[in-house]
């Protein structure tokens, strides 16, 4: 794995940890023609529906049926979840919007298949992997769409767990019944679990936060209807904490839709908090454009934690394209904590860029401030350069 791959890996892995998401498991190859079979001796289960041509993947421990949507999905799943004395499992798929990643049970997976998926494991988290295309032993998908699957955990007609799964792994349900639907189409998935997302506090940082996992799922639908729904979450009149959490899916799944959102959400949206956190969101897109939005708001920004932020998440995203802009800000920017931050961003930059600017900044800039932030890091960088220029301060 070269640098450039390792730290887009982090910064996804940071920034799925930083919003604390419910879990996702990853469900194995979805395949055509076969019809359900359940062997509860074994504990294996298999399903398979002819009218979407999609098949439910191999289920492990599980009490296993299929049912057609009869009208609507969300007329359906609410007679399903008025039965629900016990706990069970429900499930369908729908396309997965494009892209290189694979959920994988809260598994940053990059290279063998996922494995077993336990959905009655508490310990996992949010997570996906990123593979190249010629990566060896890698499971993405190369031609034609991938199939998500959603699961919704229901109990005393309640739902009390949405997690998402992809393609790549077998489902261990714990024992539980598990019912696949079939015939579901994308846009009343994405109309139901939005009932979830505005229902649920997202204030809340629980580990089974309802609200936050339906939110994933909607990211991850191939579907227009997403793109919509996405955008209606960041909206003014929308929790901030809301517009946050769905600002960063904007930007790791939405692609140029994504993108366009994120723009509109940086020059309008009211609060400082949230346009700080779209900095990170557009550090994680890989759209064109996304680089000089952040370039603008590190340059333009009304606040300086923004501003702050954009100079943080460019050093850590664009490398030289990102020196002239931090250099600026040192330079220009009227609040000396902007310009310490963006000395900050200059020791996030790879060390034969940051170091000899660091240098720069500890001789020449006229805020002593700013030159006491450059001495301090260029003291962190452990740089022969920086040991170089102290002994010569020393000895002056």
């Amino acid at each position: 794995m070269n640098s450039t791959d390792s730290l887009t890996k982090g910064r996804r892995i940071l920034g799925l940890a930083m919003i604390s998401l419910g879990t996702l498991c990853t469900i194995s190859q979805l395949t055509n023609g076969q019809a359900l079979r359940a062997n509860l001796g074994q504990g294996l289960a298999y399903a398979a529906t002819a009218q979407t041509s999609n098949e439910m993947s191999r289920v492990e421990n599980a009490q296993a049926e299929t049912r057609a949507i009869a009208g609507t999905l969300e007329a359906t799943f609410r007679g399903i979840l008025a039965q629900s004395d016990k706990p069970a499992w429900v499930g369908y798929s729908v396309d997965e919007v494009s892209g290189d990643r694979s959920i994988c049970c809260g598994n940053w997976n990059d290279g063998a298949g996922c494995g077993t998926c336990r959905l009655e494991n508490d310990h996992n988290w949010t997570g996906g992997s990123r593979k190249s295309d010629n990566q060896a032993g890698g499971t993405v998908k190369l031609e034609g769409s991938r199939r998500l699957v959603v699961l919704f955990r229901i109990e005393s007609k309640q739902v009390d767990r949405i997690r998402v799964a992809s393609e790549d792994c077998t489902l261990d349900a714990g024992g539980l019944p598990f019912l696949w639907l079939t015939g579901v189409k994308p846009s009343e998935s994405v109309a139901l679990l939005t009932t979830y997302v505005q229902g649920a506090e997202f204030e809340r940082h629980e580990h089974h936060n309802i609200g936050q996992g339906a939110l994933s799922a909607i990211a991850l639908h191939g579907d227009v209807s997403a793109d919509r729904a996405m955008a209606s979450f960041v909206k003014p009149d929308q929790r901030q904490e809301l517009r946050k959490q769905a600002a960063f899916w904007l930007g790791v799944a939405r692609g140029k839709e994504g993108l366009n959102t994120l723009q509109h959400l940086a020059k309008n949206d009211p609060s400082s908090d949230v346009r700080a956190h779209v900095t990170f969101a557009l550090s994680v897109s890989h759209e064109p454009g996304a680089l000089e939005e952040m370039i603008r708001m590190a340059h333009d920004d009304s606040s300086s934690h923004v501003r702050g932020q954009a100079l943080f998440w460019l050093a850590q995203t664009a490398g030289k394209k990102a020196v002239g802009t931090i250099t600026g800000a040192i330079e220009n920017d009227p609040d000396t904590e902007v310009k310490k931050k963006a000395v900050f961003a200059l020791s996030q930059l790879p060390k034969d860029e940051g170091v000899p600017k660091l240098i720069e900044v500890a001789q020449t800039n006229r805020n002593p401030e700013v030159r006491k932030q450059a001495m301090f890091w260029l003291g962190q960088s452990n740089d022969p350069r920086a040991l170089q220029f102290f002994e010569q301060v020393l000895l002056k």
